[in-house]
């Protein structure tokens, strides 16, 4: 199968909305059964189980077995990355700025992109890494200064476990609603990792957004971005 073939199959597979809500519903960067998926696409059952069967032959997902369960996945971070881009062009108004899509604002404001931070607060944080040259990032990627390492060393991020990662190491991702860079690769992951072991953010049930606790409105204000206070956790959709 040639480039062009492979995509118009990719595209094929994201032109139905019940698949995009799945994939969307992934990018939590957790594993969902097929009936957690189902809820979320809002589909029967059967349906789910036959869009999932689509997703995993076009190589999207990966299946895995615990006992009698059977849990989805996104294949990796590259694929998560292709959604949220689809989803900052699809969110491109015809004209001009801004936008007028309906975003949740919880999802607007903080949100999981896969296994990175994202919405206000992933910008916000990756402003500060930048403004105070922890971080410098170039077309296709990025790398820690030698502050930068010290500085994340401090907030708990496990640098040399992501240097290891079998993944590019640090980079710019567009956001799809501040239309910014935040923070990705192992990096962003790591960061995202420690951000939640420390609690300084928790995750809202059921959704991909994110509540910034009173300790991470503390933290975020000693670390230079004063503008992000504490929310308290609610429910919101998992778009």
């Amino acid at each position: 199968m040639g480039d062009t073939d492979m995509l118009s199959t990719v595209a094929a597979l994201l032109g139905e909305p019940a698949r995009t809500r799945i994939l969307t519903a992934l990018l939590t960067g957790r594993a969902m059964t097929a009936k957690e998926l189902a809820y979320f696409a809002g589909v029967t059952a059967a349906t789910a189980s036959s869009h999932l069967s689509r997703l995993l032959a076009g190589h999207l997902l990966v299946m895995e077995k615990q006992g009698r369960c059977h849990y989805y996945r996104l294949r990796s971070a590259e694929v998560a990355r292709a959604i949220e881009g689809l989803m900052t062009v699809a969110t491109i108004p015809s004209n001009g700025w801004p936008p007028h899509h309906h975003v949740e604002p919880a999802l607007r404001e903080a949100r999981m992109c896969y296994d990175h931070m994202a919405g206000h607060l992933g910008v916000a944080v990756c402003d500060m890494l930048l403004r105070r040259h922890h971080v410098v990032l170039v077309d296709g990627g990025g790398e820690v200064t030698p502050s930068g390492e010290r500085f994340l060393a401090g907030l708990g991020v496990d640098l040399p476990k992501a240097r290891g990662a079998k993944r590019q190491y640090c980079r710019g991702c567009i956001d799809w609603t501040e239309r910014r860079h935040h923070i990705s690769g192992a990096v962003g992951a790591a960061l995202a990792e420690a951000f939640l072991a420390r609690r300084l953010v928790a995750r809202i049930p059921d959704s991909r957004a994110l509540a910034v606790t009173p300790l991470g409105g503390k933290t975020l204000a000693a670390m230079g971005v004063a503008q992000y206070r504490a929310t308290a956790p609610r429910s919101a959709s998992a778009g």
